[in-house]
């Protein structure tokens, strides 16, 4: 499944702000800066993103599909979390889509008001087999 939101000209003021935000040391609701090398040209490319605490595990979701990120995180297999100064390198590990429904269901309850539009109309609160059928359009990487 190839499934990709184009971005609006309201979500790239929105992330502008919020990676401007980010690189000053400003966390909203726990965004990060993205780094991750690019697949063809092997330089940086980064994106704000969000990162969901499940458990005692760490998640990046990727609620527009296959984007550029999610390509070149798939490449690589690792890539750096930056908040201001602070930098991260992580690993990353793409889950399959059966372990995706429980992911989806807490980065919905967690940033559902900000992400929410681009889960077909699903809340948290759909139900799992509803969930199950949405997974396989949303790439989800577990980062160490």
């Amino acid at each position: 499944m190839s499934r990709y939101i184009e971005p609006t000209r309201m979500d790239h003021l929105f992330n502008r702000t919020v990676a401007g935000l980010t690189r000053l040391g400003i966390s909203l609701w726990g965004s990060r800066i993205l780094y991750v090398r690019g697949r063809s040209s092997g330089e940086w490319r980064t994106t704000p993103v969000n990162v969901l605490t499940l458990n005692g595990t760490r998640y990046l979701v990727a609620p527009r599909g296959i984007t550029q990120w999610v390509r070149n995180l798939r490449a690589a297999g690792n890539g750096e979390l930056r908040v201001g100064r602070r930098v991260e390198a992580f690993t990353a590990i793409e889950l399959s889509d059966e372990e995706k429904p429980a992911v989806l269901r807490a980065y919905l309850k967690r940033w559902g008001w900000e992400v929410g539009r681009f889960f077909e109309g699903l809340n948290a609160n759909a139900s799992e087999e509803q969930v199950r059928e949405i997974a396989p359009g949303f790439p989800v990487f577990r980062i160490n």
